[in-house]
Parts: structure tokens; sequence; C-alpha cells
């Protein structure tokens, strides 16, 4: 017989939210963005590449001074929390991410206002950040992973479906960012897909999956192709 109703979650509490702690792996670590150690730094590594700010509702900066007000504004926010990302490899501080929309009475939490300057995309320090910030939500208990981004913006909507997130629409005319209309695409990873998701990270990170000259022998999106329930359309097979 159908339920008329949800399934229990008896013996299910909310996680705590997320504190200010670092998060190290084998390619990157992640700590509390500050504006004393982050922002000099992240302004250069951003400076000359304004297409990283495109579909953020701020940016890009004309110095580095209103950049570190900002960074500076942000530092101490719990919602959204900044982390800067620092590339091992690169030894460089290349990036941030924020989780955001943190509903612990949900279980719910979203990663977001990802910036990556060009010299840290596509490396292992950034897809080992986006795994190590997902990793501590499902170890803190929480059931949902969210990542939300313009619908334009077909480069993190495609990182999205790399990194295992399920398609789950596109709701419209969602909101307004710097005078325009914003569409927006959702996914989200759910805590029953957390273990396989997680085995495919680890396959993907093991520096046995890089040949000498770096070279992945298995791709990221192949290992986690049969953990998605739902494929984002706009990307073709």
């Amino acid at each position: 017989m159908s339920n008329r109703f949800g399934e229990s979650l008896r013996g299910w509490s909310h996680p705590d939210r997320p504190g200010r702690s670092q998060m190290q792996g084998r390619f990157c670590l992640l700590e509390p963005l500050g504006a004393d150690r982050h922002a000099a730094l992240l302004f250069d590594a951003y400076a000359g590449h304004d297409a990283v700010w495109d579909y953020l509702p701020y940016g890009p900066f004309p110095s580095a001074a209103p950049y570190e007000r900002w960074v500076r504004a942000m530092q101490d926010q719990e919602d959204p929390m900044f982390f800067a990302i620092y590339d091992k490899d690169a030894a460089s501080w290349g990036g941030v991410a924020s989780y955001l929309r943190i509903a612990p009475e949900a279980g719910s939490i979203e990663v977001g206002h990802i910036n990556l300057a060009p010299r840290l995309q596509a490396t292992r320090a950034a897809t080992e950040a986006m795994y190590l910030m997902m990793r501590w939500a499902f170890d803190a208990g929480y059931r949902r992973y969210e990542w939300k981004c313009d619908a334009l913006n077909i480069p993190s909507r495609r990182a999205a479906q790399r990194l295992g997130f399920s398609y789950e629409g596109i709701f419209r005319q969602a909101t307004v960012v710097k005078g325009r209309n914003r569409d927006t695409a959702w996914f989200a990873v759910i805590d029953k897909e957390w273990p396989e998701l997680q085995a495919a990270f680890e396959t993907w990170l093991d520096p046995r999956n890089f040949d000498a000259g770096g070279r992945q022998r298995q791709s990221l999106s192949d290992l986690t192709a049969p953990v998605r329930v739902s494929a984002d359309p706009a990307l073709g097979g």
C-alpha cells in the first residue's frame, strides 16, 4: 500500500552549521576567507580576467581596494560562509567558494559564489576543493547538497554534472542580477548518493589516476555518471 506521506526520518537529527575551520586535501587547502590574508593575492589572481565575474552579482572590481573592502564585508558572514582555495601544486591562492542557503533544520546546504581564477580552473586542486566541501556537508549529516547557477552559464552547468550533481530543472525569472533577468538552473546531490559519489571522487583523485604528465586516466564525468539520476539536457549526450 502506498504511503500518503513522505519517508519517515526517525532517528535523523539536524546537523550543525559549518564552522570556520580549514579543510585539507592532497592537492588543495581551503581556509576561511580573510581580507588581510587573501584579498591582495586573490585580486592579483583575478586581474585581467573580468569574465570570471560575468554571472556573479558583484564584480569586477576596478582596483585592489574595493575588492579588499568586499572581502572584509564577507569574511565574518555566517551565510554565505566563504573559503579561499589554495592550490598546492601551484603554491598559490586561486579562488573562493562558499556555503550558503544553510538550512540545518531541513538538512540542506548549497555550494556557491564559486569564483576560480583561470590558473585554478581545470586543476586537481579545484576538483578536490569541491569534493572536500561536499564531504564535510554529508559527514556533518546534511541530506541535500545543492548547486545553482544562471541557466545561461553553461560552464557552471557542465561543472555541476561532472561533479555528480543531478539536474533538477529551471526556475524561470528567478531573480535579477546586474539589471538582467536570471533563470536559474538547479542541481543537487542527496545523502543516499553520497557513498558511491565519494568513491568516484576518491578514484579520480588517486595519484594513480594520473600519468607522469598529470593527464587523467579516467575522467570524473565517467565515474560520476552512474550516480546521477538525471542529466542536464542543455549539455547534450
